[in-house]
């Protein structure tokens, strides 16, 4: 008999209502990826710079494709089932105390 697997939560590219510049696109795009929505920015404007403007239009045809997150969807990112937060006052151990990852 198979026991099912844990998956990971469904990544969805879709326009936050929160964390907007303009239509968030480019927040949206930094979820997906799970990077620094600033840094999406910055990428797309040296592209567009680069491009002489070309790559400007792929900013509208996003906005017109990607959805808008529901009001209801849950805080970003999506923790994992079975996920819990640590305990208030836990601390990662350093290196050198029981438990700790071995220094490379």
């Amino acid at each position: 008999m198979e026991y099912p697997t844990r998956q990971p939560p469904y990544r969805q590219l879709r326009r936050p209502t929160t964390d907007r510049m303009i239509a968030g696109v480019a927040s949206g795009l930094g979820r997906y990826l799970a990077v620094d929505p600033t840094l999406v920015r910055v990428i797309f404007a040296v592209v567009v710079v680069l491009s002489g403007g070309i790559a400007l239009l792929a900013y509208p045809v996003m906005w017109f494709l990607m959805p808008v997150e529901p009001a209801d969807a849950p805080a970003w990112p999506h923790p994992a089932p079975g996920w819990s937060p640590p305990a208030p006052g836990w601390q990662q151990p350093g290196p050198g105390t029981p438990g700790a990852p071995p220094a490379a």
